[in-house]
């Protein structure tokens, strides 16, 4: 046992030893001082940031649409208006007159040579060299070149068909087409057709006063004193009669179809096979049922 005595007391030492140095090193060690972390160079982040490829710049364009060179600045562009300025205005107006409402008096000689050839030879626009005191003058041309209730009647009794007149071609170039119509055709010389919704002149013809016959006034009274059928009664009583109405479907009569009764039939006897051994087999038909 004292051997055994020994080694514990020995280990015990050493731990107490031990204990010692390492709460010492604990203590005494110096403080650590944190040391500034080196901040980057900026050569090192200038150079990764020029070998990143650089991504193209998107364009909000769309390929599929006209380019958007400005409001107006098209010749035709430009023609199209001074059309619907000459439009409007209904009188004769003079070259200076459109350029100055399309704001061109300031541009250049070339563009105003050329777009004045183009108004002078437009489908849409009657020049006159003589117009306006000599200076040229240009004016709307509409359809029809009419501009009163006198040329409108003129116009109509010259006429050889019966076709009548479409107001909205008149009011192109006549903007106060549908009062003189309206005086018209309360003094009676046009029939004029309109529209439900809002009851706008749709078609205008000539009213022939020799056409209106005048009738008795006995004749007129025979006539209202005609009592006309209630609704519906009329229709009852040609069906009634064996008459059907034309907006009324007649019903076809189906004929009843007769279920034929299906007869079995005879189920007919295979085909005899090995005629060859007729006279080796035994025959056993008279066994079927």
């Amino acid at each position: 046992m004292s051997y055994l005595d020994n080694q514990l007391n020995a280990f015990k030492s050493n731990l107490t030893s031990v204990s010692h140095k390492i709460s010492n090193k604990r203590t005494v060690g110096a403080p650590t001082t944190s040391s500034p972390s080196p901040a980057p160079s900026q050569t090192s982040t200038s150079g990764k940031n020029d070998l990143k490829r650089k991504r193209p710049e998107t364009s909000n364009v769309v390929y599929s649409q006209p380019a958007d060179t400005g409001t107006g600045r098209n010749i035709m562009t430009q023609v199209t208006y001074a059309i619907e300025y000459l439009k409007s205005k209904g009188t004769e107006q003079t070259l200076s007159d459109l350029l100055s409402y399309l704001s061109l008096q300031y541009t250049a000689d070339e563009y105003k040579r050329t777009i004045t050839t183009i108004l002078r030879t437009h489908d849409k626009i009657d020049y006159d060299p003589a117009g306006c005191g000599g200076q040229g003058s240009f004016s709307f041309r509409p359809i029809h070149n009419i501009r009163s209730g006198e040329q409108l009647l003129g116009f109509l009794q010259s006429q050889t068909t019966a076709q009548g007149l479409n107001v909205r071609e008149l009011r192109e170039g006549w903007p106060g087409a549908e009062d003189a119509i309206r005086k018209l055709e309360d003094q009676g010389k046009l029939l004029v057709t309109r529209n439900k919704k809002d009851d706008h002149a749709k078609m205008v013809w000539p009213n022939d006063p020799s056409l209106a016959v005048p009738i008795d006034e006995e004749f007129k009274n025979i006539w209202h004193k005609i009592r006309l059928p209630e609704p519906g009664v009329l229709a009852d009583e040609l069906e009634r009669a064996g008459l059907t109405p034309t907006n009324k479907a007649r019903g076809l009569k189906m004929k009843p179809k007769v279920q034929e009764k299906k007869t079995k039939k005879a189920r007919k006897s295979g085909k005899t096979t090995n005629v060859h051994m007729m006279g080796v087999l035994r025959d056993y038909s008279h066994l079927k049922k």
